[in-house]
C-alpha cells in the first residue's frame, strides 16, 4: 500500500510566476509556466493504493500529528488492509515527521505493519494520484465554493477515480524505480 497527505484549498494565495529552465538556458517565454500555490481555508487528505483497491479518503482540517497518524490512519485504515492481506502486506509511506513521531514508532513496533520508508515512489505515485484528484475537483460544474462542498467533492472524486488508472500507476512502478536509479535520482520523465 501506498500512502501519503496532500492539502487542498479553496483559493491560490500566490499571483508569483514560477520558471522551469533547462541548466544553460535563460528565461525564455517558452519555459515560463504559471503554477498556483494554494493556500488559505482548505483540507488536509490522506489516502493509501493497493492494487484492486484503495482506503477511504481521510479528510481535515488540522496538521498531521503523530497521534492522528497512529490513532487515525494506522489504527482505521492501514490495520483493515493488513487484516485482509496478511503476511503480503507491505505499507510505504514517506519520512514525515509525523510518521516517524516515537509513538507511531511504538505502534508500529506492536503491529508490525510490513512498513517501507520510501520516498521516491511514493512522491511519483502520491504526485500522480492527488493530480488527478485534484484534475477531477477543477473540472466540476461549478466548483466547490465552500470548505463544505470541497470536502464532498474530495471524498465524492475520491471514489470515482477508475481503480485502473490507480492499477496502471502502481504497476508502472518498478519501471519508474529503475529510471530513478539510472539517473542517480535526479529528475526522470514518467
Amino acid at each position: 500500500m501506498f500512502s501519503d497527505e496532500s492539502r487542498f484549498s479553496l483559493q491560490s494565495d500566490s499571483r508569483r510566476t514560477f520558471i522551469w529552465r533547462a541548466p544553460g538556458t535563460r528565461s525564455y517565454q517558452e519555459n515560463t509556466i504559471e503554477r498556483h500555490r494554494y493556500g488559505g481555508a482548505g483540507w488536509l487528505i490522506w489516502g493509501g493504493i493497493i492494487l484492486g483497491s484503495r482506503t477511504d479518503l481521510h479528510v481535515q482540517s488540522v496538521t498531521m500529528t503523530g497521534h492522528i497518524y497512529r490513532d487515525v490512519i494506522l489504527e482505521q485504515h492501514v490495520r483493515l488492509f493488513r487484516g485482509a492481506m496478511g503476511a503480503e502486506f507491505l505499507f510505504m509511506d514517506d519520512n514525515a515527521r509525523p510518521h516517524r513521531a516515537n509513538i507511531v514508532d511504538e505502534c508500529l513496533q506492536y503491529h508490525p505493519y510490513g512498513l517501507a520508508s520510501i520516498l521516491t515512489g511514493l512522491e511519483s505515485n502520491r504526485a500522480c494520484v492527488w493530480d488527478m484528484l485534484g484534475r477531477r475537483i477543477a473540472a466540476r460544474q461549478p466548483p466547490p465554493t465552500c470548505l463544505p462542498e470541497l470536502r464532498r467533492a474530495l471524498l465524492d472524486e475520491w471514489c470515482n477515480i477508475p481503480q485502473d488508472q490507480i492499477d496502471d500507476l502502481i504497476l508502472r512502478m518498478p519501471r519508474r524505480c529503475k529510471a530513478c536509479i539510472a539517473s542517480s535520482g535526479r529528475h526522470t520523465p514518467y
